[in-house]
């Protein structure tokens, strides 16, 4: 009730900068989590295999850090607002131009240019919220704007469920031009970040010496990132693909069976959030990961379309309960004067060095006999245990008041 309450307080533009972000960073999930369905279909089409077809999910992720250090540099230089506006226009058109590829390599490169554009979003729109709220919502809202990943997924599969035996896997991606909508809340209801009007008044810094000056704090984060990335995309990925290939169910379970792991990951996400302004930033990330560990035999090996939903269900709260605290952790650990960039680079960095998780995990279950449930199992364990360790010994800087530091700034 507090939060409501302190939420109340917030200006229509806090307000509307907060949502217009977190249905970016929905849509931009929507977009991406609807190829995860159509591996099969897209691999029957082009008369190859699954573990072919997931190096388009490969090649989006491997260009987002790319995205993400472009974009981020223009949002430090222009404005968070109209670069996020660009963005989410050029993820929608890649999107939509998916349904359009007349072969399987031109898909790669279309899903490299939607990653491209993907890779923007998140650093872009989180540094736009936590630089025009009051510190002590920034746990709250943060789980908020994570859970827009899961929302985006939990509309993929409803969607999913609903179309796909009508239109196909081409008529699918042809759904993606929902999010260029966007573009005209933020045009009209949005305003630009005050920590980036204040830092505005002064000599701008050098993105690359800032770095090079924050090396350590980039390498720290990029670790942290790598773990959260393995973490998410190896429970989330190939399990639509799990589920198809391994248990044989059909077009509606499995978009049932998603649409229920999702529900479990937004009230993780928001929970937990919420949760790390009392106990802080760390201690929520690996109480929720530590939840991960005993919930995996049930949703890796078990048979029934209930005990896996519950599975996946339990999975997602922790998984995306951790998730839901890192827009607010990465950005009070960013430097002031490149928070456009830098965590949505450390992010996306992170990203791609998780890139090979979908052909690594299709790769374990080839070896073994189609068995994606102990791929996913092999690689969720591994993940936990390494996140755990890695953040237990990194820092936290809570509830900094990024207006008044770009004020000292600009007086110095």
């Amino acid at each position: 009730m507090a939060v409501l309450d302190d939420l109340k307080t917030l200006t229509p533009s806090q307000r509307s900068a907060i949502w217009a972000s977190y249905l970016g960073w929905t849509l931009d999930a929507f977009d991406f989590f609807l190829m995860v369905f159509m591996v099969s279909a897209i691999a029957h089409e082009f008369g190859t295999d699954v573990k072919t077809v997931t190096e388009a999910i490969f090649f989006t992720l491997v260009a987002r850090p790319f995205g993400a250090f472009f974009f981020g540099l223009l949002a430090d230089r222009f404005g968070r607002r109209p670069v996020l506006m660009i963005v989410i226009l050029l993820f929608s058109v890649f999107s939509i131009a998916s349904g359009f590829a007349p072969s399987l390599f031109a898909l790669f490169v279309i899903r490299a240019a939607f990653g491209f554009a993907m890779g923007g979003e998140w650093g872009i729109g989180a540094s736009l919220v936590m630089e025009s709220i009051p510190p002590k919502l920034r746990g709250s809202v943060s789980g908020l704007l994570q859970s827009g990943y899961p929302s985006g997924y939990f509309i993929a599969s409803l969607v999913y469920f609903l179309l796909f035996d009508l239109i196909g896997w081409r008529g699918m991606f042809m759904v993606g031009v929902a999010p260029a909508i966007l573009v005209f809340l933020i045009r009209m209801h949005v305003e630009e970040s005050p920590v980036f009007a204040e830092r505005a008044k002064k000599a701008r810094s050098n993105p690359f010496a800032e770095l090079a000056r924050h090396w350590k704090m980039a390498l720290y984060l990029v670790v942290l990132m790598t773990a959260f990335n393995f973490l998410s995309h190896g429970t989330q990925d190939l399990y639509p693909t799990f589920l198809r290939e391994q248990h044989k169910f059909d077009t509606h379970t499995i978009g049932l069976l998603a649409a229920v792991m999702n529900i479990g990951a937004i009230i993780g996400g928001i929970g937990f959030g919420i949760w790390s302004e009392r106990i802080g930033r760390k201690r929520a990330i690996i109480v929720a990961a530590v939840l991960a560990l005993p919930v995996i035999p049930l949703w890796a090996f078990t048979a029934t379309p209930l005990l896996l939903g519950l599975g996946a269900f339990l999975m997602q709260i922790a998984v995306q309960g951790a998730w839901g605290v890192v827009p607010v952790h990465l950005n009070e650990l960013s430097p002031a004067a490149v928070r456009g960039m830098f965590p949505g680079f450390a992010y996306q960095l992170g990203n791609l060095i998780a890139s090979r998780n979908g052909p690594l995990q299709a790769g374990i279950a080839q070896a073994n006999h189609g068995n994606y449930g102990l791929a996913m199992a092999l690689v969720a364990g591994v993940t936990v245990v390494v996140l755990i360790g890695w953040t237990a010994f990194g820092p936290e800087r809570r509830n900094v008041d990024f207006v008044a530091e770009a004020k000292s700034e600009a007086l110095a």
